[in-house]
């Protein structure tokens, strides 16, 4: 079952897709403010995201922005905005489709479709290896490689797994705040290191000299494969 999230204050547009999506065996998760909508993404998995840009606490190319940080799911933006430099922006920082207001809903869920198969065939490798321990992301099982298991806590995967789907890349550490607390306003960076030593601890051959989850001082953190 293909996972929606749907992002849209005017409430009688929200419920309308909701209740056209449910009916066509979609599942839906409904957030009317950027708040409620960085929260749901960063707490359960999505397939895709319908995003319109006027929310009215964050503007939808701030939610673009966060989401982008720390996941890859396809996000079609839903706009009455026609001007291209809206579409130009909403796609510069990472939306896969845009949708001007008014739109048919078969229009819609063609988009749906197409942005979900070209999310399928570009699926990254689901299993990683993180030194001598291989860490199955979807069955959430880490294991060394004598076939002893690891045990990590639903904050150390989900710390874990925004640091491996960038491998090699610098993800900021108000990326993976959001990731964590569902907000981007959670700025205290002792709560990641708190949560980076644990998992270097359970994780890294040598803890204290890591080689495969490296800090990048005032930035952020990098998993080095």
């Amino acid at each position: 079952m293909t996972r929606v999230l749907i992002v849209e204050d005017e409430r009688s547009l929200l419920r309308a897709l909701a209740m056209n999506l449910t009916a066509r065996g979609y599942e839906v998760t409904e957030a009317d403010t950027a708040t409620k909508a960085l929260a749901a993404a960063a707490t359960a998995e999505h397939d895709v995201v319908l995003l319109d840009l006027g929310l009215p606490d964050l503007s939808g190319l701030e939610v673009i922005r966060a989401v982008r940080g720390y996941a890859t799911m396809p996000i079609i933006v839903l706009s009455a905005r026609t001007g291209s430099s809206d579409k130009v922006a909403a796609l510069d920082l990472g939306a896969d489709d845009y949708v001007t207001k008014p739109f048919s809903i078969d229009e819609l869920l063609a988009r749906l479709r197409a942005a979900t198969r070209r999310a399928s065939a570009a699926e990254p490798p689901r299993v990683v290896q993180v030194g001598r321990v291989s860490v199955d992301l979807d069955a959430k099982i880490a294991r060394r490689d004598d076939g002893q298991r690891v045990h990590l806590t639903p904050t150390e995967w989900h710390l874990l797994e925004a640091l491996v789907r960038h491998p090699g890349k610098l993800v900021t550490g108000r990326t993976l705040l959001t990731e964590l607390r569902g907000t981007p306003d959670h700025t205290d960076p002792s709560y990641l290191r708190i949560y980076m030593g644990q998992l270097r601890r359970k994780l890294e051959p040598e803890p204290s000299r890591p080689q495969h989850l490296i800090t990048e001082p005032g930035m952020g953190y990098r998993f080095q494969p």
